[in-house]
């Protein structure tokens, strides 16, 4: 049969009364959509008749083209009509079929708590936040070199006896220490540097009242032009003042670390008695050139701090297993 402008635009006039009579006794959402899909889909019926287009003499095509957009028009507003229709019909079911009784009184949840742990080192990095310090972490498994060597431990150095540790098979450890992080941020940065790290740690200590083999560390590191030991003292006493508050008592003494020169400790008194928290130094030239840095240039200082004792200070808790006990009597005190 030839095609004609006529014969085409019979055929659409055809195609706009099926569709609307079809669509009008539709009544699932899925049998709508297969529906709109065999009129108006890209192999449906309209594009089918539109094919035949091609062969009309192209003067006629604009107004057949324009025909069938009408077409096209009214059969989509019909489909969006009986969509919205079927929609609402099947929402008002549902709604119908799933009466709330918003009077009946509802399951009670307790609310939890955070842990001390957390909270106590949510305080401490608050704080070294507000001096200028930002937060950098890093992986619980290392190599020897980032967790001793890196740091002035070399695999002779006595050091190495006081941190226990913890061995895999293939030759990497559990880090002793949130030392390590130092390292690594140095490494892929240029002074200045302020950074606070934060980390769990693994060393193999006997369990007691102050001491497990897992536990929770806080590290400083300030490197710059011109740092001085007169800088680390006032860092290390304003935390301690914000922390504890300005009445607490604390006393520096001399101490030992390889990756710092000179080392002191810090001392709070708890219970009667001097209690170690707190060590730090200015860091040794050694570990600046580890990576790359110029200590005739360059100083720094570091510090570090468990954070469950300081949480122990603070809540006057004296046992550090009942962070760990999951106990909630305990725990709800916080």
């Amino acid at each position: 049969m030839k095609i004609t402008s006529n014969t085409l635009e019979t055929e659409l006039k055809l195609l706009e009364e099926e569709a609307l009579h079809e669509i009008s006794s539709i009544i699932k959402l899925k049998d709508l959509e297969q529906l709109r899909v065999y009129y108006l889909g890209k192999k449906g019926k309209l594009s089918q008749i539109l094919r035949g287009m091609s062969k009309l003499d192209p003067l006629k095509r604009p107004y057949v083209g324009s025909f069938a957009n009408k077409v096209k028009d009214i059969v989509q507003k019909q489909f969006d009509k009986k969509l919205y229709d079927l929609s609402s019909t099947e929402l008002k079911a549902k709604i119908l079929s799933e009466t709330l009784d918003v009077t009946m009184p509802s399951e009670s949840r307790p609310i939890g708590n955070i842990h001390p742990l957390n909270n106590t080192t949510d305080k401490i990095l608050d704080i070294f936040i507000g001096l200028g310090y930002q937060i950098s972490t890093g992986p619980h498994i290392e190599t020897d070199y980032y967790n001793f060597e890196a740091l002035n431990i070399p695999p002779d150095h006595p050091a190495r006896d006081m941190q226990d540790t913890f061995f895999l098979t293939n030759g990497d450890l559990m880090r002793t220490h949130t030392s390590p992080v130092q390292i690594h941020y140095m490494e892929n940065n240029t002074p200045p540097i302020r950074i606070v790290a934060p980390g769990r740690v693994y060393r193999r200590d006997t369990v007691d009242s102050t001491h497990s083999a897992v536990f929770h560390q806080i590290e400083i590191l300030a490197v710059d032009k011109g740092l001085t030991f007169t800088n680390l003292k006032g860092t290390v006493r304003e935390f301690l003042h914000q922390f504890f508050g300005e009445d607490l008592p604390i006393k520096f003494r001399a101490s030992y670390f390889p990756f710092t020169e000179p080392s002191i400790e810090v001392d709070v008194q708890w219970k009667g008695k001097w209690l170690e928290i707190m060590g730090c130094g200015m860091v040794d030239p050694n570990v600046l050139q580890a990576v790359g840095y110029d200590p005739e240039i360059y100083t720094g200082f570091a510090a570090g701090l468990g954070v469950e004792r300081f949480a122990m200070v603070l809540h006057k808790i004296d046992d550090i297993r009942r962070f760990y006990t999951n106990d909630l009597r305990f725990l709800e005190q916080f």
